[in-house]
């Protein structure tokens, strides 16, 4: 954990509520950003950050440092919107995914056509943008989080592991299952070509 987490998280199981109100701010854009591609509803992810921090903050004189405070923060933060989608049942809308330069979407995956450099016109971008979003919202849970986490948070393999608690091995093979499932999806809408065909 880095140091300047390390003290404020210390301060804060001390009692001091200005440190844990400083770990909010450090760390209140990753949560949201998480739960709004998770959920694809800012509603529903500015809720689900509240409950993630209201529940860090009980949990608190719990934690005892074995992980980063930001990767229990995606750990609890992930449950809640795993829990939410339970509940929901509903699919990721095209929101989730964004187009903005502003809203921490940092690119598309690998084997995922990026055409942001391309001179296609705006509708059709837009267009890949929500068949991506629609895709997204036919993967399971597991692969769903692994791929938000990889694609959209850039964590690396080992960080997933940690926040998902699964071996760096199944973060691999759940990311690679979540790539082809899009990539088939978006082949049969006819978004995406593979390599090879005209």
């Amino acid at each position: 954990m880095p140091v300047n987490d390390r003290e404020t998280v210390e301060r804060a199981q001390g009692g001091d509520r200005s440190a844990f109100e400083e770990l909010v701010r450090l760390h209140q854009r990753g949560v949201y950003t998480l739960a709004l591609r998770h959920t694809g509803s800012a509603e529903d992810a500015l809720d689900i950050s509240q409950e993630a921090f209201l529940r860090a903050f009980k949990s608190l004189p719990a934690f005892h440092g074995t992980c980063s405070f930001s990767t229990w923060m995606y750990r609890l933060t992930l449950n809640l919107c795993i829990d939410h989608a339970r509940k929901a049942k509903r699919a990721i809308p095209f929101s989730a995914l964004g187009g903005g330069d502003n809203d921490g979407y940092h690119g598309v995956p690998e084997e995922i056509p990026d055409l942001r450099y391309l001179p296609e016109t705006a509708a059709e971008l837009s267009e890949l943008r929500g068949a991506l979003a629609e895709s997204m919202g036919g993967l399971s849970e597991e692969h769903r989080a692994v791929f938000i986490l990889r694609a959209v948070h850039e964590l690396s393999y080992t960080e997933i592991a940690e926040i998902l608690e699964i071996g760096e091995g199944t973060v691999k093979s759940r990311l690679s299952r979540a790539r082809d499932s899009l990539r088939r999806e978006l082949i049969k809408r006819g978004n995406f070509w593979p390599r090879g065909s005209s």
